[in-house]
């Protein structure tokens, strides 16, 4: 595994390149089964899409979402399951502006390579890629199609993280210093699942030992600290726990005849790594899914003026009133909500999974579209933001010595 960068090619940045401007967005989806279908869910509240293609490898999971499609009041969608191949046809389509990508981690990158590579715009789940020359590859072949490459990390849309952000740059924190982002998440009965993701979701836990979901922390972390508007990751160094938890839930769980019982997991219960930017501004980011414990992303953020901190949501300013302890952010709330959460936020509840910011983030991609802007996570972020996965099972391999940070934009993240 390495981290150098490719030979440069003379291309040009897809840096703040804007959509086409489209009054309706044609979408072909490739994936449709439990976290598809949310977002297929999300898109068909959205004004101005249109599902044209759906994909699955599960035909039964295709003729589902073709009824939802028809019953929010769309034509019925071509339909595409037959084999692990088929989605290429439906990239080929004349009626598919943007493919819209929601499969195991394994398939985004051929996916979207192909999409690109056929003129369409793509939008892939998180992690955008889990090797480092797949991420280049992502950044290549869009700068090469000029498509675009937008992954789809919805707690950058989240009510809070919108609003810190606005926090941030209006610098209620004074000169931001350090970030620190999680996932932490108890994922042992869908790991451990005979359905869904625990058909693959298991598989890196025998293989790899590092962080291999980082973007819902980073994500927005990396927006507060204007990561390629200003800075850039620059090193990494990483750690991980011994691992146990998987172990022992398994033993305890699964029956002693079952084919899991043979399985030995490599990767560590916690991984912790530290990020360093070209600006001197570090971060703090964790992954652990087999723990026993409460749902964390931390979310933190500080300054030489204060902080903000998540799970539960807290804020804290010098020379605030009640000394040294974390306020409630409540005061805040109206001042700093995003214009997103105050025009369509009620829809968004009521429509979108994860508290509304599933829908919000998909309201905003198709408004990007509609309205010729640029999409506000590139593919440079994309690469970025998933290249800890490899980065830090690199490190730790290393004995947690440090390693290089791709710079994905070459050159151009000053802004």
């Amino acid at each position: 595994m390495t981290n150098a960068e490719p030979a440069r090619v003379a291309r040009e940045t897809m840096r703040g390149v804007p959509f086409e401007r489209r009054e309706t967005v044609r979408i072909g989806m490739i994936g449709v089964g439990g976290r598809g279908s949310g977002l297929l869910r999300d898109l068909l509240g959205v004004e101005g899409t249109q599902v044209t293609a759906v994909c699955d490898v599960v035909k039964e999971k295709t003729e589902r979402a073709a009824e939802r499609v028809e019953k929010a009041g769309q034509p019925r969608p071509a339909l595409y399951s037959s084999g692990e191949k088929d989605f290429e046809n439906l990239c080929q389509r004349d009626d598919v502006d943007l493919v819209y990508i929601a499969t195991p981690w394994d398939w985004h990158v051929p996916m979207a390579v192909y999409a690109m590579k056929h003129g369409k715009h793509t939008a892939v789940e998180v992690p955008a890629a889990v090797t480092l020359s797949d991420c280049w590859k992502l950044v290549d072949t869009s700068e090469e199609t000029r498509r675009h490459c937008v992954m789809l990390e919805n707690c950058c849309y989240g009510f809070w993280e919108m609003a810190v952000n606005t926090m941030v740059h209006q610098g209620l924190f004074g000169e931001i210093t350090h970030g620190e982002a999680a996932y932490i998440h108890d994922l042992r009965d869908i790991l451990l699942a005979d359905s869904g993701e625990g058909l693959w979701r298991r598989k890196p836990h025998a293989e790899r030992n590092g962080n291999f979901y980082p973007t819902h922390g980073l994500g927005p972390v990396a927006w507060y600290m204007d990561i390629h508007k200003g800075d850039r990751f620059t090193r990494l160094v990483s750690m991980s726990s011994r691992e146990a938890s998987l172990t022992a839930y398994r033993d305890a769980k699964v029956a002693s005849d079952s084919p899991k019982r043979k399985e030995k997991y490599r990767c560590g219960d916690m991984n912790t790594s530290l990020l360093q930017t070209a600006l001197g501004r570090t971060v703090v980011l964790q992954h652990d899914v087999v723990t026993p414990r409460p749902y964390d992303r931390i979310n933190l953020i500080a300054g030489t003026k204060g902080a903000f901190r998540d799970y539960p949501a807290r804020i804290f300013l010098d020379g605030q009133e009640g000394g040294h302890d974390w306020q409630s952010p409540e005061p805040f709330k109206e001042k700093y909500q995003h214009p997103l959460w105050k025009n369509v936020g009620e829809l968004a509840r009521k429509l979108g999974g994860h508290g509304g910011m599933d829908f919000i983030m998909n309201y905003r991609l198709v408004q990007c579209v509609r309205e010729g802007l640029p999409p506000d996570i590139d593919v440079y972020d994309a690469a970025a933001w998933s290249a800890p996965g490899p980065l830090s099972e690199l490190s730790v391999a290393k004995g947690s010595a440090a390693v290089e940070f791709p710079d994905f934009t070459r050159g151009k993240w000053k802004g």
